[in-house]
């Protein structure tokens, strides 16, 4: 299994817990499974995104797994703090399903192909359990979407350090354009994608602490070492970068960036 870029320190499954609960709005609105069905939502984490999936549809029963058992172990306890019973989770390789072909009714993904070497056999593998007419749902980001003001080239390079080092780990930062060529040559019919931008300003503080800084900016800060070590950045260049990316929380400041949200159908 590929190694997950961002790690798996108690900060960063902080940051996934803030990202999932800022971005649900934005993500989750439209996601809904119909009573009795099965779901399986692959690459779940620490299950930040299985609580808003599990709350959008309380009569669906969702099973979740994750290649890190620490992961699933921090998922389940989160669940079981919640007091929700329609979601299990499972220790499984996306390459390696444990489950029967054609045993789910639909199947939902988010932030799990940017860190996979072959995110099309990964596909393949997952439609071989959805069953005939089922959906899949695919959520991932593109680094190359974001955009601030003030512009900033220092804040530009420290953003390309992390695209450079998800490519250096076999993954693909900027995956959220190639869903729909991905899941058509997955063999999956009927494939939308629509974009979905989130625009921060001052005149959305909640965006600016639950995003700007807790999410995206978080998620940049956590390659500094590892940008530095790689010899992609010297830290005095990194250091201004991150300044730059913090200088468009402030009150003249603006912050885009774009996520992209998949269907499709077997």
């Amino acid at each position: 299994m590929e190694t997950y870029v961002h790690g798996y320190s108690e900060t960063e499954a902080l940051r996934l817990t803030d990202q999932a609960d800022t971005l649900a709005r934005f993500l989750h609105e439209t996601v809904r499974y119909p009573e009795g069905s099965h779901v399986l939502e692959a690459g779940c984490g620490v299950g930040a995104q299985s609580l808003h999936l599990a709350r959008n549809s309380p009569n669906a029963h969702f099973t979740a797994f994750d290649a890190s058992i620490e992961s699933v172990r921090k998922a389940c306890y989160r669940v079981a703090r919640e007091g929700m019973a329609n979601i299990g989770f499972e220790n499984a390789d996306v390459f390696d399903l444990p489950y029967a072909p054609e045993h789910f009714d639909h199947v939902f993904v988010c932030f799990l192909l940017e860190h996979l070497q072959d995110p099309l056999r990964a596909l393949s593998g997952l439609k071989s359990v959805l069953k005939k007419g089922g959906s899949i749902t695919v959520i991932e980001g593109d680094h190359g979407s974001y955009y601030c003001h003030p512009r900033s080239a220092p804040a530009d390079r420290v953003v390309q350090c992390l695209i450079d080092i998800q490519a250096h780990k076999n993954g693909d930062a900027l995956i959220g354009r190639r869903l729909y060529p991905l899941l058509a040559r997955a063999g999956f019919r009927k494939v939308q994608v629509m974009p979905r931008m989130i625009y921060v300003d001052s005149g959305k503080p909640d965006l600016i602490e639950g995003f700007t800084k807790r999410t995206f900016i978080a998620m940049v800060r956590g390659v500094k070492e590892e940008a530095i070590s790689l010899g992609l950045i010297d830290e005095k260049s990194w250091d201004q970068g991150i300044a730059d990316l913090i200088r468009t929380t402030l009150p003249d400041g603006t912050f885009c960036y774009t996520f992209f949200h998949a269907t499709a159908w077997k």
